[in-house]
């Protein structure tokens, strides 16, 4: 599905006569033009008399785009690099997307095969739960679609989850690795998670994980080369 049908059920051109207009993308209906929605490569023009009925629906369609991309996008870049190793940070240079931000849409695409993601749940549900086992995974999306969680109510029950699991271990509690880091690096890390809306904690999990996961899987494609 193409962004511009995304956004509208009725027929999309793509205006590619100038510079000017590259990259804009009407939406063709049976109204005249002063009455469409438009989308163009710097923003989107919507006519002062729209009915609310189509400014909600546009909203809806835009927000479905965004949530889509970002798998999209992760797909993109896992086929980049288990096709053309040797070439697709070139190609994600040439298209000016941020290496770190597709690492991460790639990182949660690996975790959920086609067949496990849930059109009814954001990508960002999906990401919530992507450190954990897929089991864990399962459960956990399960109940967040039959109740209809947001993000922030599926991140406390991950969060209560975690600690009902570390009060059942032996000895009453997670084991303590006590490792010493620079608080100007603490600072940072910080900030990052913030930036992404996670716990630090969580955060540091999911960091761990996922360059574990990226050794991982370069060895294994060095071996298989």
């Amino acid at each position: 599905m193409d962004m511009a049908s995304a956004l509208h059920p009725s027929l999309v051109t793509e205006d590619r006569r100038s510079a000017e207009t590259a990259g804009t993308v009407h939406i063709r209906d049976c109204r005249p033009k002063n009455e469409q929605v438009v989308l163009t490569g710097v923003g989107l023009r919507i006519p002062e008399n729209l009915a609310f009925e189509d400014w909600e629906q546009a909203g809806r369609r835009l927000s479905g785009i965004v949530d889509s991309s970002a798998w999209w996008l992760g797909d993109w870049l896992v086929f980049g690099k288990r096709n053309y190793s040797d070439r697709y940070q070139r190609a994600i240079r040439a298209v000016g997307l941020q290496y770190q931000t597709l690492r991460n849409y790639a990182w949660v695409a690996r975790r959920f095969d086609f067949d496990r993601r849930r059109s009814l749940l954001t990508f960002q549900h999906h990401a919530e739960v992507a450190s954990l086992s897929a089991e864990v995974q399962e459960r956990l999306l399960d109940r967040a679609e039959q109740s209809t969680w947001s993000t922030k109510q599926l991140r406390k029950a991950i969060r209560e989850l975690r600690m009902r699991e570390a009060a059942e271990e032996p000895g009453g509690g997670a084991t303590n690795a006590r490792i010493e880091v620079p608080n100007s690096r603490l600072s940072l890390w910080r900030r990052a998670a913030d930036h992404q809306g996670l716990e630090f904690d969580r955060w540091v999990w999911a960091m761990l994980d996922r360059a574990a996961e990226d050794v991982l899987n370069d060895e294994l494609e060095m071996r298989s080369a």
